[in-house]
């Protein structure tokens, strides 16, 4: 039975585990969650339809949707499941990460950053806004756990170093992210002006099935910046990448603490960046026709009179009935 404190999403999950463990047979179920974020229309929800060959038109996410994958890595063996959450509105609705992604399921998470190729001047702060903001959730997650379960605090902390060669050359300048982290550049083929847009997709599909289901990931590494780039964590360094392309005296004039910093300088020097301001979505998500339900939107019409003449009810909170009923739904 659902307790009283449970949310859509927690029903949603429960519904969905009950039915795995009864197919399961005694046999452990490998269950993981990923949350895929970045530029709007940016390509995230074509990139989880593919994985989970479903052949339907892309519709825009307006707020995080949720949904769930099953696959067998063998007969007779129960279908291990992978949560597929999705946040849309860019950098818009940042507070929404914290919802996926909980004390709960934090050893079995992974982020796919989908970033918009064709879109240069947003990447940089779209890319910056996102990771920071996840990071700072997962890293307060952490230091709670570290209190309540210090051993599996040490275990994810240590994790982040398992990829990483023991003699790397930048060890030292290196803070890996707390979690596994995927990023995706999309709409390469627009961007380079060829048709490599499956080939592209498939490699995406296997690396992605393999954060989901476990699958054998792909042990192809292309670094050659004149085809489409491939780099498995931990294979790369700032040696291979060399210098950013910029003169001494200008780099000197920079005052970069970091290489990363540096590169963002003269990144942002040559595609200026838009302000976090000019990415936010100023749509409503609640107000959207795809996610009309009449028992929802006649609740909002209450609650807005009911604020009328006193505190008004905001916006982003009203809006917030119709995100966690797509729970319920998906």
């Amino acid at each position: 039975m659902p307790k009283p404190s449970d949310t859509l999403w927690d029903i949603a999950k429960a519904e969905v585990e009950k039915k795995e463990n009864l197919e399961g047979n005694g046999v452990e179920v490998w269950e993981k969650s990923l949350l895929f974020m970045g530029n709007k229309n940016g390509g995230k929800t074509t990139i989880i339809l593919r994985c989970l060959d479903r052949d339907e038109i892309p519709k825009p996410t307006l707020a995080l949707e949720y949904t769930f994958g099953r696959r067998a890595k063998g007969h007779n063996r129960p279908k291990d499941i992978a949560h597929f959450w999705e946040l849309g509105g860019g950098t818009s609705l940042l507070d929404l990460i914290r919802i996926p992604i909980t004390n709960d399921n934090i050893r079995t998470f992974a982020i796919i950053l989908v970033l918009d190729l064709s879109k240069p001047n947003e990447l940089w702060p779209t890319m910056d806004s996102l990771l920071q903001a996840t990071r700072n959730h997962v890293d307060k997650i952490i230091t709670k756990l570290g209190k309540t379960n210090p051993k599996v605090a040490t275990e994810i902390k240590q994790r982040t170093w398992n990829n990483m060669p023991k003699d790397h050359p930048d060890h030292e300048l290196i803070d890996p992210f707390p979690i596994p982290l995927v990023i995706i550049g999309s709409k390469y083929d627009i961007f380079h002006f060829t048709s490599k847009s499956e080939a592209l997709l498939l490699k995406a599909r296997v690396l992605i099935n393999h954060l989901a289901f476990g699958f054998d990931r792909s042990k192809s590494i292309s670094v050659d910046q004149n085809k489409p780039l491939f780099i498995p964590a931990g294979l790369d360094s700032l040696n291979q990448i060399g210098p950013p392309p910029a003169t001494d005296s200008d780099i000197g004039k920079l005052h970069a603490h970091t290489p990363v910093d540096l590169w963002k300088k003269i990144y942002e020097k040559t595609f200026p960046s838009k302000s976090t301001r000019d990415l936010k979505d100023v749509n409503d998500p609640a107000q959207d026709p795809q996610y009309a339900e009449y028992e929802v939107d006649a609740m909002r019409t209450q609650k807005n009179q009911d604020s009328h003449g006193q505190y008004p009810v905001p916006s982003s909170l009203l809006g917030m009935d119709k995100v966690l009923n797509l729970a319920h739904r998906a």
